[in-house]
């Protein structure tokens, strides 16, 4: 097998395609309950912390069971354990379609949690392993268009069919099962990522031996807090400014979006220019200056100037942790490590009102943004101060999965 070629395609389309579209129902979890949230607290009476489990009960799950997903991609491979949880996302969230009490909804959405670990797991490992050099940025980079461009398409659609009916939206889910199926047809067909006699040791083992993954995890729950930071109280701090039509402040909060659509096409070129201390370095930057932002101004539009600059930081900092993360670990550990990165994430998505949400009831919006600065500035001097290697400069081939049917970059084996 020749060694990676810097800047070449890869592979057949149909795989890509898959995993990109697949990518995009972690960020559809969420986003297709919203338009219809306040409809089904006022159709089952119950209150708002109710109905925000109904958004949130989904994260735990997916954060509780991330482990055990990568533990199965790791055991059996990435094909089956992703088409099982396609096809679990598609089932236990349309059955949202035929629900019609709290308690039933909201256990369709734990089980749906579970098979959006899977997803989301199997989705990261797959773009890992089946991509080298520039191609693998490329396609990380596309991978962070196509979660922006999903949490834009995603809600419209859900709020267009929400105008039937609070279940319809529900139907969106159903494409899980679908993708599940062609996943199966398409991504390769291999018993596991490498033989029993080559194991790294197990998860804990390695994060011991490389300390570095804790911090790229620590990454992600700081992005996860800051990102939901935004979600929650952006909308009641642009309510402070005189901004409350709800499509001007969709209009502003797609700024978030937008950014990161555009970032991801070029996120290869940037993670080449600069390397990942100085993209990471960038990215803490961007976050210190969108809240300090946030946390000073009475500026419509400079405030969709801040959520713009943090997408932006979200954009290249998305692929740059995922794949310092999956170098970080061999290919036999790479399911666990990447699932740990889904536990970090959701992890910081529940934290972040927990956190902030008593600061902002107690004082304000600008003080809770205040503190967000704060964070996103301890994060930028530790990056400052730590040195930070490239663990894949020395990776080689080994990373490419044994069975591929998807070739590495540069490289002439046959689907």
């Amino acid at each position: 097998m020749n060694p990676p070629e810097e800047g070449r395609s890869v592979g057949r389309p149909a795989p890509l395609v898959i995993l990109l579209l697949a990518s995009t129902l972690t960020i559809m979890a969420g986003a297709v309950v919203a338009p219809v949230l306040e409809v089904i607290r006022s159709d089952l009476g119950v209150g708002g912390t109710a109905a925000g489990l109904i958004i949130t009960t989904h994260g735990l799950a997916t954060a509780l069971a991330s482990p055990l997903a990568g533990w199965l991609i790791d055991r059996w491979g990435v094909r089956a354990p992703l088409a099982g949880g396609l096809v679990l996302y598609g089932v236990a969230g349309g059955a949202g379609m035929f629900t019609e009490s709290y308690a039933a909804l909201i256990a369709s959405r734990f089980v749906f949690g579970l098979g959006a670990a899977a997803v989301f797991t199997g989705t990261t490992v797959a773009l890992l392993a089946y991509y080298r050099g520039t191609a693998r940025d490329k396609v990380m980079g596309w991978r962070s268009t196509a979660i922006s461009l999903g949490g834009v398409a995603w809600p419209l659609l859900a709020g267009a069919l929400g105008e039937f009916s609070w279940h319809t939206p529900f139907a969106i889910y159903t494409l899980g099962i679908p993708l599940g199926l062609a996943t199966l047809l398409v991504l390769p067909r291999a018993a596991a990522e490498t033989d029993r006699d080559e194991k790294g040791g197990g998860i804990l083992p390695l994060l011991r031996r490389r300390p570095a993954i804790l911090g790229y995890y620590a990454m992600l729950i700081v992005a996860s807090l800051l990102l939901y930071s935004l979600a929650v109280f952006a909308p009641i701090r642009l309510g402070e400014v005189g901004v409350r039509a709800p499509f001007v402040v969709a209009l502003i909060s797609m700024a978030n979006s937008v950014a990161m659509t555009l970032v991801g096409l070029a996120y290869a070129k940037a993670r080449a220019g600069l390397g990942y201390r100085r993209l990471l370095q960038l990215v803490a930057l961007l976050w210190v200056t969108a809240f300090a932002i946030m946390s000073t101004t009475g500026s419509p539009v400079l405030i969709a100037v801040a959520m713009g600059l943090f997408g932006l930081g979200m954009g290249l900092q998305m692929p740059a942790v995922t794949v310092l993360i999956g170098d970080s670990a061999p290919p036999d550990l790479r399911g666990q490590a990447t699932a740990l990165s889904g536990t970090a994430s959701f992890a910081g998505q529940f934290v972040s009102p927990l956190l902030l949400g008593p600061l902002v009831d107690t004082t304000s919006v600008r003080t809770g943004y205040l503190a967000a600065t704060g964070i996103a500035l301890v994060l930028l001097i530790v990056l400052l101060v730590v040195r930070l290697n490239d663990p894949g400069e020395n990776a080689g081939e080994q990373d490419v999965p044994k069975d591929s049917a998807v070739p590495a970059a540069g490289t002439t084996k046959e689907a």
